[in-house]
């Protein structure tokens, strides 16, 4: 077993082995082992072995633990965040959730057959990027087959698209059968940054289960007839965080309230909201508690 430590990073980008994998050229890690009672330097790699933690120094006070869950994945997932000296474990258990998204399950290192990787793998570095840019945003994802979203924005949408931005569903198109050339990585890459650029423009940005950015800047309404979102339930994946009740209000303010409002009246959608603080919130709806759930997932994507 080795141990791999990052330094600090100019930026705050994903490498290999954090959620976004794959965006960016890997860095060197700083390799180290036990020996006894001591840890030592055995070298430096840019290829990190299987069995393997990675100690990555994301800023200062602030560390993240991750681990690969074996097999022939090459995905680690985080295991521990260090804050200070706060100590937050992750709970795999949260994957088990009777309606826990796809995107989360990811994240948490148990990919489903039932969801499509790519669409998830996707998801999440959206999700990366958009907290990345600081300046907080919402990505609505709705249905490519239908237009009922529609009835909980506000018309007209000042900033619809038409034709759809594609650039994102046509690299996925593309996408090559083999490994991925570095060509085709750096243009999903700048996409990816665009989509998550256009979630900072006040209002939210729509995208189709199929790539397609529909809008961007739309202002959330409450579809005619239906009522207006008073608690939601709120989970995070952290050993000893149990699900709570509250207003959506309380999560983060305007973006998150109506984010809830959305999935409650498009229980077909899920909401991405970035807070500027680095909070993160993903908003389903869930059958089983017929209410909006929101997941907490900030510490999984450092």
């Amino acid at each position: 077993m080795a141990a791999q430590v990052r330094a600090p990073a100019s930026s705050r980008r994903p490498t290999p082995d954090a959620p976004g994998a794959g965006r960016r050229a890997p860095r060197i890690h700083l390799g180290v082992s036990r020996d006894g009672d001591q840890f030592i330097v055995w070298g430096a790699t840019r290829k990190l072995p299987a069995s393997s933690l990675v100690l990555e120094v994301v800023a200062p006070g602030l560390l993240v633990i991750k681990h690969n869950r074996g097999g022939e994945s090459e995905k680690f997932v985080n295991i521990a965040v260090l804050q200070g000296d706060e100590i937050k474990m992750v709970d795999e258990e949260a994957a088990r959730l009777p309606d826990c998204p796809d995107l989360l399950t990811s994240l948490l290192g148990f990919d489903t057959q039932q969801s499509s990787t790519e669409s998830v793998s996707l998801l999440i570095r959206l999700a990366v990027s958009m907290r990345t840019h600081g300046r907080g945003g919402s990505l609505l994802v709705v249905p490519a087959n239908t237009g009922d979203w529609r009835e909980s924005l506000a018309q007209p949408v000042l900033y619809a698209l038409d034709p759809p931005f594609s650039a994102l569903a046509e690299l996925m198109q593309d996408r090559p059968a083999s490994r991925p050339d570095r060509r085709w990585a750096d243009a999903l890459n700048r996409a990816i940054d665009g989509v998550a650029g256009l979630t900072a423009v006040d209002g939210a940005t729509v995208l189709t289960d199929e790539y397609q950015v529909l809008a961007f800047g739309a202002k959330i309404v409450r579809r005619r007839g239906s009522a207006q979102v008073v608690d939601v339930i709120v989970t995070e994946p952290i050993e000893g965080a149990g699900p709570e009740i509250v207003e959506p209000g309380q999560l983060g303010g305007t973006r998150h309230l109506s984010a809830a409002q959305f999935v409650a009246d498009q229980h077909n959608a899920v909401a991405l909201v970035a807070s500027q603080d680095g909070r993160f919130t993903v908003f389903v709806w869930s059958p089983c508690e017929s209410m909006v759930h929101a997941h907490r997932i900030e510490t999984l994507l450092l």
